[in-house]
């Protein structure tokens, strides 16, 4: 393979065939697809979720994300009739920050189930839109717009998942161990673990969390060619004291996701536990800290697999994904899982 240039956005294209899209998670999740890369042997092994303990070094700390998705979409109307979709993404100041489907201009209101509205105070040249939220005509906070949510939302599926949300999704969109409400999308490497999986993974290992809200700017496409230029979304975290320590320890870690991954090099480079990480890690920010990664496979040319990328390089990470492609691994949130050891 040709060296490939690590600052542009086509270097990091591949074609993926459709059928290897994953609209739904495969079961039972031991038998799911794991492609185990061990860096210091150049040496690609094709597996099963069900064996990747064989491969994780004794002594890892595992940190994992522990953030809850919420039912950010909903359906409603503008007062003047026209229908619109609305996909919150996150909390902003006093308001909150959403996406709308249907078009809307500052001073819109907006008509949903269960009496709840809102109001569009402000449209960002990003297509995101500022927006306030109503309960009976009392302005809520999160906490009770989220108790709304719980009632007339839809599990927020990616968009490259073409159907409609369905009641098992909030099952399989929804990681065994989510605790804090925030994400708009669910930090996908943690949904392998099934129940028996994960009691094994906390047994063999010392299990630790982050808390990282992930916001809709993760499907969001990089509309620049060279990576440096592009603007990276921010999301906000939470690092507790125990996972502090480790991170500030010489102990090997293992990020489950790249939501983790993101959350401790923030850590690591800005000393904050708690606050809005826009860290975008490439070959050329590579980390710092984390030692092994587990992941999906992820889209082309997208800052996760960028990210990936910051691991090993454009060139290994695409004879990776060619590989699996060859191999049918399913791809994206309810696809198949690769592990970087």
């Amino acid at each position: 393979m040709n060296e490939l240039d690590p600052l542009k956005v086509s270097s990091y294209h591949y074609e993926l065939p459709s059928k290897l899209i994953a609209s739904s998670p495969t079961y039972p999740k031991e038998e799911q697809k794991l492609l185990v890369y061990q860096k210091k042997k150049d040496k690609i092994i094709h597996t099963t979720f069900g064996n990747i303990f064989d491969f994780i070094p004794k002594k890892t700390a595992i940190i994992l994300n522990d953030t809850k998705v919420i039912k950010a979409r909903i359906y409603g109307k503008k007062e003047s009739g026209g229908r619109i979709e609305l996909l919150l993404n996150s909390p902003l100041n006093d308001n909150f920050l959403v996406y709308i489907r249907g078009k809307v201009r500052v001073g819109t209101k907006l008509l949903f189930e269960k009496n709840l509205s809102a109001i569009v105070k402000k449209l960002y040249e990003d297509g995101s839109r500022e927006v306030e939220f109503f309960y009976q005509n009392k302005k809520i906070d999160f906490e009770k717009l989220n108790q709304i949510l719980e009632k007339i939302g839809h599990i927020p599926l990616p968009p490259y998942i073409k159907r409609e949300d369905k009641k098992s999704d909030e099952i399989d969109y929804q990681t065994l161990f989510a605790k804090n409400y925030g994400a708009v999308a669910a930090p996908t490497a943690s949904l392998h673990f099934s129940k028996e999986s994960f009691e094994k993974l906390k047994k063999l290992y010392n299990t630790y969390y982050i808390t990282l809200h992930v916001g809709a700017g993760t499907f969001k496409s990089i509309e620049v060619d060279e990576i440096t230029k592009h603007k990276m979304h921010s999301e906000e975290f939470f690092i507790p004291k125990e996972t502090q320590k480790i991170i500030d320890s010489d102990q090997k870690i293992l990020a489950v996701g790249t939501t983790v991954t993101r959350t401790i090099e923030y850590y690591v480079r800005e000393k904050i536990t708690k606050g809005y990480s826009n860290l975008f890690l490439h070959p050329k920010n590579p980390p710092k800290r984390v030692n092994y990664l587990l992941t999906n496979f992820h889209l082309p040319s997208s800052t996760l697999i960028m990210l990936v990328a910051s691991f090993l390089s454009v060139e290994k990470v695409l004879q990776i994904y060619h590989e699996a492609i060859k191999k049918e691994y399913k791809f994206y949130s309810y696809g198949d899982s690769m592990l970087i050891i």
